[in-house]
């Protein structure tokens, strides 16, 4: 049978078989002996060895379309960043992060913003201002009142998503909304593993339809850098872009240099300069760390 693994712990992997039911499963020795690990996402062949109690073998590991390292997963399609426009207000210096560590990992990111019914119109426009020009969808949405939900459930449809966002912005919520009684499917690995389900202390798929997961990941209050050289932040700013020809020179990073087509832009609020500032100290992060 094919399935695709949902979650990993302790040596064991639970995977999903696309109609419903999930398998308790150990891996086959082969994958330590050939250093090879499966992961949270990978769609894997697997024999049922008991159908009553749900327990089979991990078989083989299909070709992989990817792997992200932070979170540990395999076969992602895209991210969805959720933030709250208030309790707490949205962290741009840690949205930025975000959105650098999935462009380092080539992960087209939504952005999605919680909370609206608790935010002024004040707040939403701001955070329009600051990524209108980096080009990432918004959406806008209270998940506990179910608001603008099946604007996200449209863009999760047919691919395997990162859930990811810092503690307390409703992902949770969110997912709840989402799931319904769908999350129930993945309930029985909570059950045996003694933990409830909205820990979310490990990354975890949930099914939702028809080639279409979801994964939970833990929420942050921090994130460090994704990028070992500073001049390659620059290529996870991609509003950057059109304005880079007007540089100067070539090897132009946008922070000390004269006649400087990014900065310009700046000045002339093509390019938010929260999301510049954001970018200047990621950047001497990057330069510090080479330091040492």
């Amino acid at each position: 049978m094919q399935g695709k693994i949902i979650k990993g712990i302790g040596g064991f992997y639970y995977v999903h078989d696309r109609c419903g039911r999930v398998y308790e499963c150990k891996a086959r020795g082969i994958f330590r002996n050939r250093k090879i690990r499966p992961l949270v996402g990978d769609d894997v062949e697997f024999e049922v060895l008991d159908e009553e109690e749900a327990l089979g073998s991990v078989e083989d590991i299909l070709p992989r379309k990817n792997t992200l390292i932070r979170p540990a997963v395999a076969n992602i399609d895209q991210a969805v960043l959720v933030f709250a426009l208030k309790d707490p207000a949205p962290n741009f210096n840690l949205l930025d992060r975000f959105l650098v560590m999935m462009e380092c990992q080539g992960l087209p990111c939504v952005l999605v913003f919680n909370k609206e019914d608790l935010a002024g119109e004040e707040m939403s426009a701001l955070c329009r201002d600051v990524y209108r020009a980096a080009g990432y969808p918004l959406l806008f949405i209270s998940a506990n009142r179910e608001q603008g939900v099946e604007s996200v459930r449209e863009i999760l449809r047919g691919r395997t998503t990162v859930l990811a966002g810092p503690s307390g912005v409703g992902k949770s919520s969110l997912l709840n909304a989402l799931t319904h009684d769908r999350r129930m499917e993945t309930g029985e690995v909570s059950a045996r593993i003694g933990r409830g389900r909205h820990t979310t202390r490990h990354s975890e798929l949930f099914y939702l339809e028809e080639g279409t997961f979801l994964m939970d990941t833990p929420g942050f209050t921090s994130l460090g850098v994704f990028t070992e050289e500073a001049g390659q932040l620059q290529e996870c700013y991609p509003e950057f872009a059109p304005y880079r020809e007007a540089c100067r020179f070539l090897d132009c990073v946008h922070v000390g240099e004269r006649d400087c087509g990014v900065k310009a832009a700046v000045a002339e609020r093509k390019i938010s300069p929260v999301r510049y500032e954001n970018y200047r100290q990621i950047y001497q992060e990057i330069r510090d760390a080479k330091k040492y």
